[in-house]
């Protein structure tokens, strides 16, 4: 029953995003739109029975945000307390079930991984947004892993920070449940659908999300797969500590 109450309400928010942001987005400043997407985000962990917790702030400027990959959870926890970060996501994301709308409206790239062209595509609007001063998101795995263990990093899309010379903040996020220092409920790996990965998350008690902010990486002096290395040498030393 708590799965299925769940469900409906979240249902019910996740419409009401869409017409929210298809009534107001169009003529919304920039503030006003992080508004909505930081409530609409940080209400729809709560209704979905996910605590959050941060430890660290985010600076304000142009910045690219990378972090390890768990579920499709994870936008909605970083845009809870980031909610001006311009992920770059799957282009099969966009097939998602109401969810795929909403988030491209939240002004998500999308990207064709297997295509190295496309790649090239993204990094250079990865690039210009960096130098308007947006921030932008990214996970170098390039897929979710089970929680428990870093995925080697990819270091393409990593190009667009070194070309702006744009700082790079880290980020660690971990779900846990009680007994489960890393959950399984949150598991989207393998098969696992987007409908069967939501009934876990619903059905599941307890579930808490934590993000660590560590301090920011400069990218002067670094190539691409450099960077990638330093990188994903900081996140697997918090996630495995």
């Amino acid at each position: 029953m708590t799965g299925a109450w769940r469900l409906l309400r979240t249902t019910l928010h996740v419409l009401h995003g869409m017409w929210v942001a298809a009534r107001e987005f169009g003529a919304a400043t920039e503030a006003v739109r992080c508004a909505h997407i930081q409530w609409w985000s940080a209400k729809l962990l709560r209704l979905l029975g996910v605590e959050l917790t941060v430890n660290g702030r985010f600076q304000p400027g142009a910045q690219l945000l990378v972090s390890n990959h768990v579920s499709w959870l994870d936008i909605l926890a970083v845009h809870a307390v980031c909610p001006q970060a311009r992920f770059v996501s799957k282009a099969d994301v966009r097939a998602w079930p109401l969810l795929g709308w909403l988030i491209g409206a939240a002004g998500t790239l999308f990207i064709e991984r297997e295509s190295k062209r496309d790649a090239l595509r993204v990094v250079h609007q990865m690039a210009a947004a960096l130098q308007q001063g947006d921030t932008v998101a990214v996970f170098p795995e390039g897929t979710t892993g089970t929680g428990h263990a870093l995925l080697p990093f990819h270091a393409n899309l990593l190009q667009a920070a070194i070309a702006q010379a744009a700082p790079v903040q880290p980020l660690v996020l971990r779900f846990s449940q009680p007994g489960h220092p890393v959950s399984p409920a949150v598991a989207f790996v393998g098969d696992t659908t987007l409908v069967q990965s939501l009934w876990s998350v619903v059905s599941a008690r307890d579930l808490r999300v934590h993000i660590e902010v560590l301090p920011r990486q400069e990218t002067a002096g670094l190539d691409r797969r450099s960077l990638a290395r330093v990188l994903s040498e900081r996140i697997a030393a918090t996630l495995n500590r």
